[in-house]
C-alpha cells in the first residue's frame, strides 16, 4: 500500500533496529484519512469472506478496526487489556505479551459479542512476534467462530509473526512488510536489495 509506505517513510522515526515509532499518524495521534484508505485496504484484500465480525485489541488497533468494520457495515469488537469493573463475568481472557512495552497483559472480550459461526477478522497495528493476533485468534476459537484472516497495518517482517501465524493456518494480509530498521532508515520487505 503505496499510500502508508510514503507515510512511514515521511513520519516513522526509526528508535533501533527492532523498534519503529508511528506516533504521528497510527498509535497516538492518528490521520483518519489514511486510516480510512486502511480499512478500504483490508476490505478489497478480504473480499468475498462474509465476515461478520472485526475483533482487535485496545488501542492501537482501533482506528483501523472501526474503519474496516465501517466499510464492512459490520460491529467492532476490541479486547481490554485494561481490567473492567462492568467486565466481570461471562468473559474470553487471553494472555499477550506485548514485544513493545514487554509485558504480559490479559486481554478480555465479553462473550455476548461472538457467536459460534460468526467469521472474525483480526485487525492489528503492528505484527512482530505474533504474540496479540494468536492471543485473539484463541478468544475467537474459544467461542466457536472462525479466523477468516489476519490484517496488520505493520508487519516486521524481519520477526516470526507472520511466519509462526500462517504455519498455524491463518490467512496474514500485512498492507506493509518491513524487512529492516538500520541505520536510521526503513526498508520494506518488497525493497530488500533494491537502490
Amino acid at each position: 500500500m503505496q499510500l502508508l509506505k510514503d507515510k512511514v517513510r515521511q513520519e516513522g522515526i526509526v528508535l533501533s533496529e527492532q523498534v519503529l515509532k508511528v506516533d504521528s499518524f497510527l498509535n497516538h495521534q492518528m490521520d483518519p484519512v489514511l486510516m480510512k484508505e486502511v480499512g478500504k485496504e483490508f476490505i478489497r484484500r478480504f473480499e468475498g469472506e462474509n465476515i461478520t465480525r472485526v475483533l482487535t485489541i485496545e488501542s492501537s488497533g482501533i482506528a483501523p478496526g472501526i474503519m474496516t468494520a465501517l466499510e464492512l457495515n459490520v460491529p467492532l469488537i476490541f479486547a481490554r487489556k485494561q481490567k473492567s469493573l462492568t467486565l466481570t463475568e461471562d468473559i474470553l481472557v487471553e494472555k499477550v505479551y506485548s514485544f513493545t512495552k514487554q509485558e504480559t497483559n490479559e486481554i478480555t472480550v465479553a462473550k455476548k459479542f461472538m457467536q459460534p459461526g460468526d467469521r472474525v477478522l483480526i485487525i492489528d497495528d503492528f505484527l512482530a512476534n505474533g504474540e496479540a493476533a494468536f492471543g485473539l485468534a484463541r478468544i475467537v476459537e474459544q467461542v466457536g467462530a472462525e479466523v477468516v484472516g489476519i490484517g496488520i497495518v505493520i508487519e516486521k517482517a524481519f520477526q516470526p509473526g507472520g511466519r509462526l501465524l500462517q504455519e498455524a493456518g491463518y490467512r496474514v494480509e500485512s498492507l506493509v512488510r518491513i524487512g529492516a530498521l538500520s541505520d536510521g532508515q526503513v526498508t520494506f520487505a518488497d525493497e530488500e536489495g533494491t537502490n
